[in-house]
């Protein structure tokens, strides 16, 4: 069984990629969405950030983790960032190799993570995809996507290590700057290097 990462910077469209993949057939696992669900049901994390985090509000209204509200916080707090990540990286990865496991029948799987090399998470994984977009193109998706003001769609852009050392490390580059067709069209191209047509 192939594994296969896919990454890139804030908006630059690994989700389409998934969805294009999904439709070819493909298991897909996405790092974010397990997070979310082990933000949302595993008691042990949220104690865990309740007691580590207990000096900040990053509850909602319910008493439950606000992920708006911990993500602000550990966006600005780089120390705050690595305590989260010591608390969670290890449930997500954990979650990972059960996925494994469950399709290791398969010729491939896909697995998006988006902080794949500033997490050192490469060697898990047989070949990257990294999807990549002109930084005026993800500026404008992040302002209209998750409806951030101009300074803090910079801001988080900002944040991220830059595109061209990550390009480096990768195996394969998909650049989503135009349409859908296009990405469709590239991320196919990948799929006939890999050597792993669903009609074999």
């Amino acid at each position: 069984m192939l594994k296969v990462a896919i990454t890139g910077n804030i908006a630059s469209g690994k989700s389409q990629v998934e969805k294009i993949l999904l439709s070819l057939g493909y298991k897909v696992a996405d790092t974010d969405k397990i997070n979310h669900y082990i933000l949302a049901s595993d008691m042990n994390v949220i104690k865990e950030i309740k007691n580590a985090f207990k000096e900040d509000d990053v509850l909602d209204e319910q008493g439950y983790i606000s992920r708006e509200k911990l993500g602000k916080i550990v966006f600005s707090q780089g120390l705050k960032r690595t305590i989260l990540e010591g608390i969670l990286h290890r449930k997500i990865y954990d979650k990972v190799e059960e996925f494994f496991k469950e399709n290791e029948k398969e010729k491939a799987v896909f697995v998006s993570v988006p902080l794949l090399f500033e997490t050192k998470q490469e060697d898990r994984f047989d070949k990257i995809i990294f999807v990549s977009a002109d930084e005026d193109v993800r500026l404008k998706r992040l302002m209209e996507r998750n409806n951030y003001t101009k300074t803090f769609a910079k801001s988080r852009i900002a944040a991220q290590d830059k595109e061209d050392d990550k390009i480096k490390k990768s195996d394969f580059v998909i650049y989503n700057n135009t349409n859908f067709i296009s990405l469709r069209n590239q991320v196919n191209s990948i799929l006939s290097q890999l050597f792993i047509d669903k009609n074999d």
